[in-house]
C-alpha cells in the first residue's frame, strides 16, 4: 500500500484526535477519527482511508496477542494478592526510617513485574498515607515517591508498553528491559530525594485521607511472600536467560528466545499454584482480561493513526527540522516518545504512536533498535501525566488530593522522567 499524504494533513489528524481526547471521548474512538479525518483531508479517497485504517490496526496485531497473554500474569499478581503482599513487604522490611525509599521501591517492583502503574499506585496508597500519617509526610512528596518508583519500574517491566515498543523496533523485550535497568535506577534515585525534600511541602496527611484511599485487603488473607515471588521471579528468570546468554556468549542460553506470550502466562499459573489459589484460574484470568481491554482498545486506534503518520512525510519532515536546529537525527526518538505521551496524557499510547509513526525514520538516521527502544520509552514518561489523561485523576484519588493538589505533583514527575531520558540518552546515544 502506497498513499502518499502531506505532512500538513497527518498533523491535521493527530490534532483532531488530540482534541477529542481533551473532549473526553473514548480514546480509541478519538485516534480512530484523527486518522480517519487526517486521511480524507489529505485528500484519500473513502475507500483508501479505509484501507489506512485497517492496515494500520492489522499492524497491531502482534502487540495485542502479547498483551492480552500478559493480562494473565496481571490478573494472578493483583486479584490474588500477590502485588500487595510484595508491597507491604517492602515498607515492612525497610521500617520508618527508609519510608520514602520504601514506598518508592514498592511501587517500581510492583510496576517491574508487569502490574500497570496506575493499579500499581492503587496498591500502594493505602500504605503510603497510613505511613504518611504517622510520620508528618505530605501528599504531596508521597506521591512523589509513588509516580517516581512507578515511572521506574514502568521502563523495566513486561507491560503493554514495553511490549509494543519491542515489537515496533522488532527486539526482544527482555533485551530493552534489561537495557532499560540503570536509567531505572536512576529514576528511583531522583524520586526518593525529590520526595525527601518535599515532605514538608504541601497538606500533610491526615488520619481522615485513609477514607480516600483504596482499602488495604486483610494482611492474614494474602499469599506469603514467599509464595508472591514465585510468579514474578520465574518470569524476570526466564525473560533474561537470552540476554544474559548474549552477555555471557553461552550460545545454548542465547538461544532461548521463548517469546513473553509463553513466559508471562506459564509464569503466572505455575505461580497460581503455589499460592494455592488454581481453583480461581479462570476468575484471574477474566479479571486480567478485562484490565487489558482499556489498552488493546487504545493499541487498535494507535495502529490506526500510526499508519496515517507513516503515509504521509511528517517522519521526514520532523527530521529536516531537527537537523536544522543543530540537533542530531538520533534524538528523534526520545523527542518523540516526550512529544507523543504528552499529546495523549498516556506512555503506553505514546511509545505506540511514536514506534508505529517515526520507527522507520528513526532507524534510517543510524540509531539502534534498542537504542531507539529504551530512549522512546523513558522520553514517554517525563509529560504522560496531564490531567487529559486517566492516570492523573486515578492517583488524584488514590491520595485524596483535590486537582490543584495533583498539579504541583506533574513538575516532580517530570523530573523523575527527564533524568531516565537523559541518562538513557547519554548511555546509548551519545556515547
Amino acid at each position: 500500500m502506497t498513499i502518499a499524504l502531506a505532512w500538513w494533513a497527518a498533523l491535521i489528524g493527530l490534532a483532531i484526535a488530540i482534541g477529542l481526547i481533551l473532549m473526553k471521548l473514548n480514546t480509541t474512538y478519538a485516534l480512530l477519527l484523527g486518522a480517519v479525518a487526517g486521511c480524507l483531508v489529505g485528500g484519500a479517497s473513502l475507500s483508501k482511508t479505509v484501507e489506512i485504517v485497517v492496515t494500520g490496526t492489522q499492524s497491531v496485531m502482534g502487540t495485542v496477542v502479547r498483551v492480552i497473554a500478559a493480562g494473565v500474569f496481571a490478573g494472578v499478581m493483583m486479584e490474588s494478592g500477590a502485588a500487595d503482599r510484595i508491597a507491604r513487604t517492602i515498607v515492612e522490611r525497610c521500617g520508618e526510617r527508609l519510608a520514602i525509599f520504601a514506598l518508592a521501591l514498592a511501587t517500581m517492583v510492583i510496576c517491574a513485574v508487569g502490574v500497570f502503574i496506575p493499579v500499581a499506585v492503587l496498591i500502594v496508597a493505602p500504605i503510603a498515607i497510613e505511613v504518611g500519617n504517622r510520620m508528618n509526610i505530605s501528599k504531596l512528596a508521597l506521591l512523589v515517591a509513588l509516580s517516581g518508583g512507578g515511572k521506574a519500574g514502568n521502563i523495566i517491566s513486561p507491560n503493554p508498553n514495553t511490549i509494543a515498543v519491542a515489537t515496533g523496533f522488532k527486539i526482544q523485550a527482555s533485551r530493552f528491559m534489561v537495557a532499560s535497568f540503570i536509567p531505572a535506577l536512576c529514576g528511583l534515585v531522583i524520586a526518593v530525594a525529590l520526595a525527601s525534600l518535599l515532605k514538608r511541602r504541601g497538606t500533610m496527611t491526615s488520619a481522615q485521607d485513609a477514607g480516600g484511599a483504596t482499602a488495604q485487603r486483610d494482611s492474614s488473607a494474602l499469599p506469603s511472600i514467599g509464595r508472591s515471588l514465585v510468579a514474578p521471579v520465574l518470569a524476570i528468570v526466564l525473560l533474561l536467560i537470552s540476554p544474559i546468554g548474549s552477555m555471557l556468549h553461552v550460545d545454548v542460553l542465547e538461544r532461548f528466545q521463548v517469546d513473553a506470550m509463553y513466559i508471562l502466562p506459564l509464569a503466572a499459573i505455575i505461580g497460581l499454584v503455589v499460592m494455592r489459589q488454581g481453583a480461581s484460574i479462570l476468575r484471574f484470568c477474566a479479571a486480567g482480561l478485562n484490565r487489558m481491554i482499556d489498552v488493546v482498545m487504545i493499541l487498535i486506534g494507535a495502529g490506526a493513526l500510526g499508519v496515517l503518520i507513516t503515509n504521509s512525510d511528517l517522519p521526514r519532515q520532523i527530521v529536516r527540522l531537527i537537523n536544522a536546529g543543530g540537533v542530531p537525527g538520533s534524538m528523534l526518538a526520545p523527542i518523540a516518545g516526550i512529544l507523543m505521551a504528552a499529546a495523549t496524557a498516556s506512555t503506553s499510547t505514546g511509545v505506540i504512536l511514536g514506534s508505529n509513526s517515526f520507527g522507520h525514520a528513526i532507524l534510517a538516521a543510524g540509531t539502534s533498535p534498542v537504542a531507539a527502544a529504551v530512549t522512546m520509552q523513558a522520553g514517554a514518561t517525563v509529560i504522560d501525566s496531564l490531567p487529559h489523561g486517566n492516570y492523573f485523576h486515578v492517583t488524584a484519588k488514590s491520595m485524596n488530593m483535590t486537582l490543584a493538589e495533583r498539579m504541583t505533583v506533574v513538575g516532580f514527575e517530570a523530573l523523575v522522567g527527564l533524568t531516565m531520558t537523559v541518562v538513557a540518552t547519554l548511555l546509548y546515544i551519545v556515547w
